[in-house]
């Protein structure tokens, strides 16, 4: 028996033709989408087992936000999944509000949901475009990108940026949104639906790529259940959980939408599962939009929220209060309780958790992130052995690993 040591991992050959081999896929792999590393034993051409490393983003989220105030950390949760920031931005927000015990007005509450369903259709159609992408069908990756920017120009209208947006506060939003919003969001959302349809012209009945994707990396229900998997990945195994179903928040109980499921657990019910919920969060954004209340979109107390930008850059107290709220130690800052919560959100990948440990300070005592690229991605090697090295990329983009939520 021949052994080999690479990198802390450990193989075992037993073939003396040489047939086996160790190689890499990744980090710089285009099919990765990231900073992702796969150690793969093959036989021929067939996987035998992979090992994945979980990336080299290696930014410390979870000890930065126990140096960092509570509202400071929201720039941080951006860069956790910088396809779909916002969801971070909102997931955070929501954890420490739980924490504090507060409700935000409902005009900030209905702003929350149009922006994370806008967020999720933008993560949704690039990651569909790019499946596409990577297994030749390049023009439907083009179309994404487009209807993507134009999701971006919403994002920037509101949030002042299109990537790192930080629109979320402790108790509420950094700003309204513009008189035209709702015009603006409709325009879109249509050409979003024709986009929507076009792709599944071009993918859904083509014959290359059912052949490429049905029967691919399946999870079985019972195992996406073990692994922990949430998201798309685990609604396309058959498991009807949507944390917005589940435990709503930010007023989602108003709202009727559906949870697409699939059955068959494999790349092509992945694909299914992403498209059809682009469309339930049209269904959302209108009733959304329809309904916006009038009224605040921040918390009543001042002590808790940071201060409009328009009086801090006229107006000396206003600028004593946005440093007072925002900067960390034992006078300034937010005090929420001293206390523990776990608060959950479902984000484009599934569940996204913050555990927040309180000692009654302006940073939290621990800061724990419950990403759902980290949990999916450990069925790697499950799904993924028995086929062939070139299934990679048809695995890969189905499980939407975004780096910047590995780091550890």
């Amino acid at each position: 028996m021949n052994n080999l040591q690479h990198h802390g991992y450990q193989f075992d050959f037993e073939d003396e033709l040489g047939s086996k081999m160790v190689m890499n896929v990744g980090p710089s792999h285009p099919s990765t989408h990231g900073t992702l590393r796969l150690v793969i034993e093959l036989d021929g051409e067939t996987i035998l087992s992979t090992e994945p490393e979980i990336g080299f983003l290696h930014t410390g989220f979870e000890k930065l936000g126990e140096h960092h105030s509570y509202n400071q950390f929201i720039t941080v949760t951006d860069r956790m999944n910088y396809i779909s920031p916002l969801n971070n931005n909102i997931g955070f927000a929501i954890a420490v509000e739980d924490l504090l015990g507060i409700e935000i007005p409902k005009r900030a509450q209905i702003i929350r949901v149009i922006m994370a369903e806008l967020s999720r259709i933008a993560d949704h159609i690039l990651c569909v475009g790019l499946q596409g992408m990577d297994l030749g069908a390049f023009s439907v990756f083009l179309w994404t990108f487009v209807e993507r920017e134009k999701l971006y120009d919403i994002f920037e209208a509101v949030t002042g940026a299109r990537l790192t947006t930080s629109y979320t506060r402790v108790g509420g939003l950094a700003f309204d949104v513009p008189d035209d919003f709702k015009e603006r969001v409709d325009k879109v959302l249509k050409t979003i639906e024709t986009c929507i349809a076009e792709i599944e012209t071009m993918l859904t009945g083509n014959r290359i790529f059912i052949d490429r994707c049905q029967g691919i990396a399946v999870l079985s229900k019972q195992d996406a259940i073990n692994y922990g998997v949430t998201g798309p990945m685990l609604r396309a195994s058959g498991v009807s959980y949507d944390i917005r179903k589940i435990r709503p928040y930010s007023s989602y109980e108003d709202f009727e939408f559906l949870v697409p499921t699939e059955t068959a657990g494999d790349s092509f019910a992945r694909y299914l599962v992403r498209m059809e919920e682009m469309r339930q969060s049209v269904r959302i954004i209108k009733q959304a939009l329809n309904n916006l209340p009038d009224g605040e979109i921040n918390y009543f107390d001042k002590k808790k929220i940071l201060p409009d930008k328009d009086l801090v850059y006229n107006n000396m107290e206003a600028l004593i209060h946005h440093f007072k709220v925002v900067m960390p130690g034992d006078l300034h800052g937010i005090h929420p309780p001293v206390g523990e919560v776990y608060s959950s959100t479902e984000v484009p990948n599934g569940e996204l958790g913050f555990h927040i440990v309180s000692d009654g300070k302006s940073s939290p005592y621990r800061l724990r992130v419950r990403p759902p690229s980290l949990i999916n991605y450990q069925c790697f090697n499950e799904v993924s052995r028995g086929h062939l090295i070139a299934d990679i990329p048809a695995i890969l983009s189905t499980f939407n690993v975004i780096a910047g939520e590995l780091d550890r």
